[in-house]
């Protein structure tokens, strides 16, 4: 109790950085965090902002391609509930056949697809992000990740935004329109939205590579210093 007061304590300290621009906001106290270590926090935090990040890019492809939405839906609204629902909600998108991760993403980017592309993309790219993670989108105490795995799911999220960007279709036209630099017109948002995901998978492989090695080399100095750290008699 006295832990979880200290802690609302701290987060109460008025801050002296101007927020003409916004403010920090963190995530409200949830009993399920007793069970979680700091590195728990940190990667389930940049699961979820990388998932909202996903659903952002889905809205705005589905703003550029409406051809996409009015494949399975009746609005734009009802195709991103659908997305919400299956995808982010963890299942399974059923035009993609089973595919998942990387399979699905080669899938979703290849011209001969004939489904919603949006919804297979973005499908394909939260899938590829939670097996990265192990398959899991919440961590706990003996949960660990692989620092390679999550490198490895940045280098995907790099190469699925190249060919975003550069593939076309039989007719030359691009497979979906995204980003955009045609005269004054530079709308360059999917590729800052990308590139926060990569971002934060690069910072969490690399915290977690960190971690590792810290937790190895605290053994060692630990062997080391034990002969200066025992207690010596006083009389």
């Amino acid at each position: 109790m006295a832990a979880l007061l200290l802690a609302g304590a701290l987060a109460g300290c008025a801050s002296s950085a101007p927020t003409a621009r916004g403010e920090v906001q963190g995530a409200s106290f949830q009993s399920g965090e007793l069970l979680q270590s700091d590195g728990n926090r940190l990667t389930q935090a940049a699961m979820r902002a990388n998932l909202a990040s996903l659903r952002r890019l889905a809205d705005k492809l589905y703003r550029r391609n409406p051809a996409e939405w009015r494949k399975t839906a009746a609005t734009r609204e009802a195709a991103l509930a659908q997305l919400d629902a299956s995808v982010l909600g963890g299942q399974p998108w059923a035009p993609l056949q089973g595919q998942r991760d990387v399979a699905a993403l080669s899938t979703a980017l290849s011209p001969g697809f004939t489904g919603d592309r949006v919804a297979a993309f973005i499908a394909a790219c939260a899938d590829t992000l939670v097996t990265a993670h192990g398959g899991r989108r919440e961590f706990y105490y003996l949960d660990g990740i692989d620092p390679q795995h999550i490198y490895n799911a940045a280098r995907n999220m790099e190469t699925a935004l190249w060919i975003l960007n550069t593939r076309r279709d039989a007719a030359g036209q691009p497979l979906l329109h995204a980003n955009e630099i045609t005269g004054e017109v530079r709308n360059l948002s999917f590729e800052r939205e990308f590139g926060q995901i990569i971002g934060r998978l690069d910072l969490l492989a690399t915290y977690t590579t960190e971690r590792y090695r810290r937790a190895a080399i605290d053994y060692m100095q630990s062997l080391v210093a034990a002969p200066f750290l025992v207690f010596l008699p006083v009389k």
